[in-house]
C-alpha cells in the first residue's frame, strides 16, 4: 500500500485525470471512423467503397496523429522543464480538448485532419509533463506503484470513450450514423472542465521548484556521452511498444465493426438494427482489449520490482508476439477472436504501465521532461508507419477489407521480437534513485 500525503495523492489524481482524458480524446476517432469517413467523403456507409476508404484513411489519420503527437511531445517536454510540469499539463489538456471538439464541426475530411493534428499536439505534450510530475512528487519507494497506477487511467479513458460512443451512436442517435459521430467528438470538451479541477488541487513538485532556479537543460544534452545510452534505451523500448500498440489499437475496432456489419447485412437487417449490431461488436471488442490493458498495467508493478525493468520488457514483448500471432494468425470465429483481444491488451497495452516510471528514471530533473518527452514521442514518428502500412494493405481487400486487415496485423507480431533482440542496449534502472 502506498503511503502518500494528501498533497501527493492530489498530484497523482490530477495527472491520472490528465492522461485518462488524453487517451479518451485521442481515440474517439477510432470509434466513429466507420461513420465519419464515408460521410465526409460522400460515400454510402457500409458500401464496399466505404469499407476500403475507412481502412485507408484510418491508417493515414492515425499516422498523422502520431506525428503530431511526437511534435507536441518534444516541444512541450522542453516547455515543462522551463515553466513547470503542472502549467504545461494544463495547457496541453485545453489544447487537445478544443482540437477534438472542433472535429465535430468538420465540413470535410481536410478540416478533420487539421483539427485532429491540433489535438495531437496537446495529446503528445501531456504525457511527459504528467509522468514527470508524478515521478518527482511521490516518494522513491512508491515510484513504480504510482507510475503504474497513473497509467491505469489509459484503459479507463478507453472505457469512457467506449461508453460515450455506445450511449450516443448506439442508443441516443442509433439509426443516424451520418451525424452521431459529431456528437461523439463534441464530448472531447469534457477534459477542458477537468483541467480546472486539476489546477485547484495540484501544485508543482518541490524537486522541480528547486531545480528551476538553475538553467533548464537543452535537448542536445540527451545525446551527449553522459546521457546517450539512456536516450537509446528509452527510444528502443518506447518505439517497439508504440508501433505494436498503435497498429493494433487503430484497427481492432474497425475490423470488429466491419465484420459485424457484413454479417448483419447478410442477415437482411435494417439500417437501425445494423447500427446497433455494429456498435455492440465494437463495444465488446474495446472492453476485452481495455480490460486486458488494465490488468497488464497493474502487473507491471510486481514484475518490474521482482525481475527488473529489462526482464519485464522482454516478458511483455515475447508475450505480445505470441498473443498477436494467435489472435490474428488463426482462423477464429468473430466472437472467439474478440475475446482474444483481452490477451493482446494484457501485453501490448499493459506494457505502457512501465513507461511512466521507467523513462523519468533515466534523466536528471532539469532534463527529465525533455528527455522522456523526446524519447517517448520520437518513437511515435516511427510508429506512424505501422497504421499507414496496415491500412493501405487492408484497403486493397475491397469487400474483404476486414480479412485483409487481420492478415496484415499478424505481421505486426514480429515487431516485439525485434525489441527483444535489442535488449542488450536497454538500461536497467531497478532501485535507482531519481537524479537531481
Amino acid at each position: 500500500m502506498m503511503q502518500l500525503s494528501r498533497a501527493q495523492w492530489n498530484v497523482l489524481f490530477a495527472a491520472w485525470l490528465g492522461w485518462g482524458f488524453n487517451i479518451f480524446d485521442s481515440l474517439l476517432f477510432n470509434y466513429v471512423a466507420a461513420n465519419c469517413i464515408p460521410t465526409l467523403l460522400g460515400l454510402q456507409i457500409g458500401s464496399p467503397e466505404a469499407k476500403s476508404a475507412i481502412l485507408f484513411w484510418t491508417g493515414i489519420l492515425t499516422s498523422l496523429l502520431l506525428i503530431g503527437w511526437a511534435i507536441g511531445g518534444i516541444i512541450f517536454g522542453q516547455i515543462a522543464d522551463r515553466i513547470g510540469r503542472l502549467k504545461t499539463m494544463l495547457i496541453t489538456m485545453l489544447l487537445y480538448s478544443l482540437g477534438t471538439a472542433f472535429c465535430a464541426f468538420a465540413p470535410n475530411l481536410w478540416f478533420l485532419i487539421a483539427f485532429r493534428f491540433l489535438a495531437s499536439l496537446g495529446i503528445g505534450g501531456e504525457w511527459a509533463s504528467g509522468a514527470t510530475l508524478v515521478a518527482e512528487t511521490v516518494p522513491e519507494k512508491n515510484r513504480v506503484e504510482a507510475g503504474a497506477l497513473l497509467y491505469t487511467s489509459a484503459p479507463m479513458g478507453l472505457f469512457l470513450a467506449t461508453f460515450v460512443n455506445w450511449a450516443i451512436a448506439g442508443n441516443l442517435m442509433k439509426g443516424h450514423p451520418e451525424v452521431s459521430w459529431r456528437y461523439v467528438f463534441a464530448c472531447g470538451l469534457i477534459p477542458a472542465v477537468a483541467s480546472f479541477i486539476v489546477r485547484a488541487f495540484a501544485k508543482e513538485p518541490e524537486r522541480w521548484e528547486h531545480t528551476s532556479r538553475q538553467e533548464a537543460g537543452k535537448l542536445s544534452e540527451i545525446f551527449t556521452p553522459k546521457y546517450r545510452r539512456a536516450t537509446i534505451s528509452a527510444i528502443i523500448t518506447a518505439t517497439t511498444a508504440l508501433i505494436t500498440w498503435w497498429t493494433c489499437n487503430a484497427f481492432i475496432l474497425v475490423i470488429s465493426g466491419g465484420i459485424a456489419q457484413a454479417n448483419a447485412v447478410a442477415q437482411g437487417l435494417d439500417k437501425a438494427a445494423i447500427s446497433v449490431v455494429v456498435e455492440q461488436a465494437k463495444t465488446l471488442a474495446a472492453n476485452c482489449y481495455n480490460t486486458g490493458g488494465l490488468v497488464g498495467t497493474l502487473l507491471t508493478i510486481p514484475i518490474a520490482k521482482t525481475f527488473g525493468r529489462k526482464r519485464m520488457f522482454s516478458i511483455y514483448f515475447l508475450l505480445s508476439s505470441i498473443f498477436i500471432f494467435i489472435t490474428f494468425g488463426m482462423n477464429w470465429d468473430p466472437l472467439t477472436r474478440t475475446y482474444l483481444y483481452f490477451l493482446v491488451g494484457l501485453t501490448v497495452f499493459g506494457i505502457f504501465g512501465s513507461f511512466t516510471f521507467y523513462l523519468p528514471e533515466l534523466f536528471p530533473t532539469r532534463l527529465r521532461a525533455t528527455g522522456a518527452g523526446f524519447c517517448y514521442n520520437t518513437g511515435r514518428i516511427v510508429a506512424s508507419i505501422g497504421p499507414f502500412w496496415v491500412g493501405s494493405i487492408a484497403a486493397t481487400g475491397g469487400a474483404n477489407a476486414a480479412s485483409s486487415g487481420i492478415k496484415a496485423l499478424f505481421w505486426i507480431g514480429f515487431v516485439p521480437l525485434i525489441g527483444i533482440l535489442l535488449m542488450p542496449w536497454v538500461l536497467e534502472t531497478k532501485n535507482k534513485v531519481l537524479e537531481d
